[in-house]
Parts: C-alpha cells; sequence; structure tokens
C-alpha cells in the first residue's frame, strides 16, 4: 500500500510506524538512544610533551581521537608514529595561526603563495581578527590542501579534519572551504551548528549537507578554568551527557620544561592547563564514570568508514 502513496505521506506513513531515519548513532551500530562520545585530543606536532602525553592517551584508551597540527616542529614525530600505528584514530587540525610568544610556525605552502595568512616575520599571525581581515580565500584555500596533501604523503590515514582555535569556523567564506575540503577528500569533519554561532558568530546551517555528519554537543574547558576545578567540571559534564554524538575537546601535555617554554607568559591552555587534562582523562575516577554512565567512546575512523565513505550518508 505505501508504495502507491504520495511521496510525502510515505514519509509520515514511516515516522509514524517507527522507522524514522537512523541516527547517528544507529548508523554506527549503537542503540538509538545511546550516549556517544568521542574524546578528542588537540594540538598534536605542537611539542614532543604533547605528543608523548597524547600518545599514551590513545594507547591506553584514555581518549579516542587526536589531530594533527602539520605546519608544528614536532609533525615528523607523530607522522611516524601514524605510520608506524595505522590503527590510531588521527585527523589534521587544521592550522592558521600561531598563538604562542617565542615559539613559531608558518604555512606549509609557499610564503608567496599565502602572502595574506602572514604576519611581519612570515609566521601565521597570533590571533583571529588579524587572519579574518587578511586573508585572501583562495590562499586559505591553497593552505589547508597543502596540509592535507602533506599528511597523505607523510602516511596518514587521515579520519577526519577540524580546526586549530577554530580559524576555519571564524568567517562564513573559511567554512565553506573546509567543507568543501571534507567532501573532496571523502573526511567528516567537526561540525556543530549551535556551538559555532554561539562562540563565531557564523551560521553555517545552509553549509550543512544531508550526507554530513553533525555532533550534537561540543565540550571543552574554556579560560577561566583553573587546574584544580578540572576534575569537577569533567565529572559533572560526563554525568549530564546527553544521548547523540557529543565531543569532549582536550588538550593533553605534560608540565614539563619544553611545554612551559612554548607557553610562557600565557597561562590560558599552557603547560599546567593541558597537565590538568591529561591527569583527569588518563584517571581510575574518569573510567569508572564513563562506564557507569553507560558511555560509549566512538572514533572519526569509525563515522568516516562507516558513514562518510559508506551508503550509509
Amino acid at each position: 500500500m505505501l508504495k502507491r502513496l504520495p511521496c510525502f505521506l510515505v514519509c509520515w506513513a514511516l515516522v509514524l510506524t517507527g522507522h524514522a531515519q537512523p541516527t547517528t548513532a544507529e548508523k554506527l551500530g549503537y542503540p538509538r538512544d545511546a550516549k556517544l562520545l568521542i574524546l578528542h585530543a588537540d594540538d598534536l606536532a605542537v611539542a614532543h610533551a604533547e605528543d608523548s602525553a597524547s600518545i599514551h592517551c590513545l594507547e591506553s584508551g584514555a581518549v579516542s581521537s587526536a589531530s594533527i597540527m602539520v605546519p608544528c616542529p614536532w609533525f615528523t614525530e607523530i607522522a611516524d608514529y601514524a605510520k608506524r600505528h595505522p590503527g590510531a584514530d588521527l585527523g589534521i587540525h587544521l592550522t592558521l595561526t600561531s598563538e604562542w610568544e617565542h615559539y613559531k610556525w608558518g604555512p606549509v605552502a609557499s610564503r608567496d603563495s599565502v602572502e595574506s595568512l602572514l604576519d611581519a616575520n612570515g609566521d601565521f599571525y597570533d590571533n583571529l581578527d588579524s587572519l579574518g581581515k587578511k586573508a585572501r580565500l583562495s590562499e586559505l584555500r591553497t593552505e589547508l590542501r597543502s596540509q592535507i596533501e602533506k599528511a597523505l604523503h607523510a602516511g596518514i590515514d587521515i579520519t577526519h579534519l577540524d580546526s586549530h582555535m577554530g580559524s576555519c569556523f571564524f568567517r562564513k567564506d573559511f567554512m565553506k572551504v573546509y567543507l568543501d575540503l571534507a567532501h573532496a577528500y571523502r573526511l567528516p569533519c567537526l561540525l556543530n551548528v549551535a556551538a559555532f554561532k554561539a562562540i563565531y558568530q557564523v551560521d553555517i546551517s545552509d553549509l550543512v549537507t544531508a550526507g554530513d555528519v553533525v555532533t550534537d554537543h561540543v565540550y571543552m574547558a574554556f579560560p577561566p578554568s583553573p587546574e584544580n576545578q578540572r576534575a569537577g567540571y569533567y565529572e559533572q559534564l560526563l554525568r549530564q551527557l546527553q544521548p547523540g554524538l557529543n565531543c569532549i575537546i582536550l588538550h593533553a601535555a605534560y608540565d614539563d620544561d619544553e611545554m612551559r617554554a612554548v607557553t610562557v607568559n600565557h597561562p590560558d591552555y599552557g603547560a599546567a592547563w593541558r597537565q590538568a587534562d591529561y591527569d583527569f582523562f588518563t584517571s581510575d575516577a574518569c573510567k569508572k564514570l564513563l562506564e557507569s554512565e553507560h558511555i560509549y567512546l566512538v572514533t572519526w575512523r569509525q563515522i568516516r568508514d562507516k558513514i562518510t565513505r559508506s551508503g550509509s550518508r
């Protein structure tokens, strides 16, 4: 009978009979109302202290995903790790800023091809406002594509894209380039319509396609968030986590001489800040809380392989 009805009536009939479109959880093989969580470590390649702490988190199961800053000095270390551990869930943390006081990096593309992205010293700007005012869209596209290609040539099996300091979310036309690249390379990318609108005042609802996987909630311990209160923040967050696809963005690194030098005069997201993230997510308390709250850790690789690159988009 259904096949003889007009299309819109068929859709309503399917909803009323309980055959609604499958959720992301169902596409990944979980119950419809499952609480899915990507525990995601940012900023790999920025320093050895970041790489080593984040690798420990990945290998111990403390995080399920991480992303790499291709232009940064320790890229070779993490690229080598990725080649030796092809199952690791590693994406590209597309990078257009260099925010530290003395520790700098510039483009992967040739400097003369991306001049609008660079300050007077030939490094990326240290803030989003300068990038937003001066970047030429064609040069931004050139640099982001160069970062992806460098990672691929280094043997990294890229699982997803996201963006350092949210630089790709800062302007709507930047966001369009970001999505175009995700589609071109058949990769999922970090997307959340409500969060991007609230934080960056950019409405991307008309850019998102039916094939894009959108997170239901994205969380991060934004400043001010004192290190000695970090455990309480995360414990409350996990206890209140809602069904759907959730992502917690964290920054795991050791509070050592190297990381303190990198982040000098920058207490927000500094060495102690990153150690606090590492300490909580590697703790027994975190592991027990994930279990007691029936939270499933998932990866971008699962999303890429079961949704983005399959017929279930």
